[in-house]
């Protein structure tokens, strides 16, 4: 069976992707991380944080949220109702890298956890900074000719 007809054989009798519900999901709970980062920035600010501040305590409460139920296998959960709404960037990567943590454990906390952590997060983290020091020495260069 060539991988054209394996393609064909699985569209015909696989289930249909009701791709309408999965967008209005995605939107929806993505609004709602969102809607809750803006909730959490606006109770900073109220409580004397400047503006600076007040993002830097949105993101780490974001984050420990995320990873907090990501602990609590509710993470997945919401995942398979919102599906890409989910992976609103700070709380997806907090998830990316507690699942690996989380499904591990067993393996132990260096073996397990330690290693299998940065599984996902890894290559991200690593491109990043790769980037950032691309762009960084492009920047340097331009200032240096300018």
């Amino acid at each position: 069976m060539t991988e054209k007809q394996y393609g064909k054989l699985v569209s015909e009798h696989g289930p249909k992707s009701p791709v309408g519900k999965d967008c209005l999901n995605a939107f929806w709970i993505g609004g709602l991380i969102c809607t809750l980062g803006q909730v959490c920035m606006n109770c900073y600010t109220n409580l004397g944080l400047d503006k600076e501040a007040a993002g830097t305590a949105t993101s780490i409460s974001l984050v420990a949220l995320s990873a907090l139920l990501t602990g609590l296998s509710l993470y997945d959960n919401l995942a398979k109702v919102g599906g890409a709404g989910t992976l609103v960037p700070i709380t997806g990567f907090a998830n990316a890298i507690a699942a690996p943590a989380v499904e591990f454990k067993t393996e132990g906390f260096i073996l397990g956890v330690g290693a299998k952590m940065f599984t996902i997060a890894g290559p991200v983290i690593v491109y990043g900074l790769s980037a950032s020091v691309v762009y960084g020495f492009i920047y340097w260069l331009w200032m240096l000719l300018t």
